[in-house]
């Protein structure tokens, strides 16, 4: 009935959150691809909209991806749990309002999104409810770390490396509940914190390989299993030793110079397009399409856009309130050139969303 309770909680203060959002700054109609001159193979085309689509997915990377860095200095209490709630609705409505009239609804792209979102909001806001009062309360009888807390921080470094190119029900939370009991002394100093971070560790281990396996199941008996490549076409063979780089397929070789290549998806599809753009390749389609990429920067809090960045929204990063990611939307036939700028000014490149 508690659980209960919260999620009703979770999902009206979601609402709001998405109601209340300011509106975003008008961009230009995205461009689909006319299916008769793609070049891509079926299997490797995806939908127009989910460059889009998968930001709120990779949302849930960057924030346990926060954690695990503030959790290696800071005590889970002071993680901002209800402001990643806040933010990750924020973005699925930016995202939501650029494709709503321009590509018909991806209802099992949409239903995926809603079950991770209400599922972490259901998740944060009841570890924002405990790490505030008995989690603080342990930590204040502690004034320090103890080897539970590191061990939790050190799981959750290992667990954000694993999803960055796996699935997060993938992850062996029953090998990190065993190690949690096996590598941690029992006794010793703040008696009281040790055992305190064993429980809620244990049930957040134990909850999450449960809920895991439940999704996995779920998601083998409703998806295929997804391709770990994405396909694009370059104006030209890069110049760069393709030998050196055995994960870069040369496919085909097409008129007027032009190459199809199959590149990792994920976490490493921008550091295989950055380096093709550093080697002076331009893209004409990426997974079959042609008209806009979405990519990720992380940038100083004071930067500003110029007139010809297409910015669809920014957040602060609020564990580190001196920079903030912004997304930007720039043409598939600008990424390189978009890239190779990106490289030159020193800014980090977050991510590109292939699809």
């Amino acid at each position: 009935m508690k659980l209960l309770l919260l999620t009703l909680i979770s999902l009206s203060l979601t609402v709001a959150i998405i109601m209340s959002a300011p509106s975003d700054s008008t961009l230009p109609a995205t461009a689909v691809a006319d299916p008769t001159t793609v070049i891509a193979p079926p299997e490797h085309r995806r939908p127009a909209d989910q460059t889009f689509l998968t930001y709120p997915e990779w949302f849930l990377v960057y924030s346990p991806d926060e954690f695990a860095t503030f959790t290696k200095t800071n005590t889970p209490d002071q993680f901002p749990f209800f402001g990643h709630v806040k933010q990750f609705w924020q973005a699925y409505r930016s995202v939501y309002r650029i494709i709503k009239d321009q590509y018909a609804f991806n209802t099992g792209y949409h239903v995926m999104i809603m079950v991770i979102g209400t599922s972490t909001t259901v998740e944060y806001v009841l570890r924002s409810c405990y790490e505030n009062t008995i989690g603080r309360l342990s930590a204040f009888t502690a004034g320090t770390f103890t080897e539970e807390d590191h061990y939790a921080a050190k799981v959750a470094q290992q667990y954000v490396d694993f999803i960055k190119i796996t699935p997060w029900y993938e992850f062996n939370f029953m090998q990190a509940l065993k190690g949690l009991w096996k590598e941690n002394p029992a006794t010793g100093k703040n008696m009281i914190r040790k055992w305190e971070r064993r429980y809620i560790l244990s049930s957040e281990y134990l909850v999450k390989a449960g809920y895991g396996w439940i999704i996995k199941k779920g998601t083998n008996a409703s998806y295929e299993a997804p391709l770990l490549v994405t396909s694009v076409v370059a104006d030209k063979l890069p110049a760069i030793d393709l030998n050196a780089y055995p994960q870069i397929k040369l496919v085909d070789s097409l008129a007027d110079n032009r190459v199809l290549l199959l590149l990792p998806r994920y976490d490493a599809f921008k550091d295989y397009t950055s380096l093709l753009a550093q080697s002076g390749a331009n893209f004409s389609e990426i997974a079959g399409n042609t008209g806009s990429i979405m990519i990720t920067l992380i940038v100083p809090r004071e930067w500003k856009e110029s007139d010809t960045d297409k910015v669809l929204f920014s957040q602060p990063i609020l564990t580190n309130p001196a920079n903030k990611r912004i997304a930007l939307v720039v043409p598939v036939t600008e990424l390189a050139h978009t890239l190779r700028k990106v490289n030159q000014s020193g800014l980090t490149l977050e991510h590109v969303y292939d699809f």
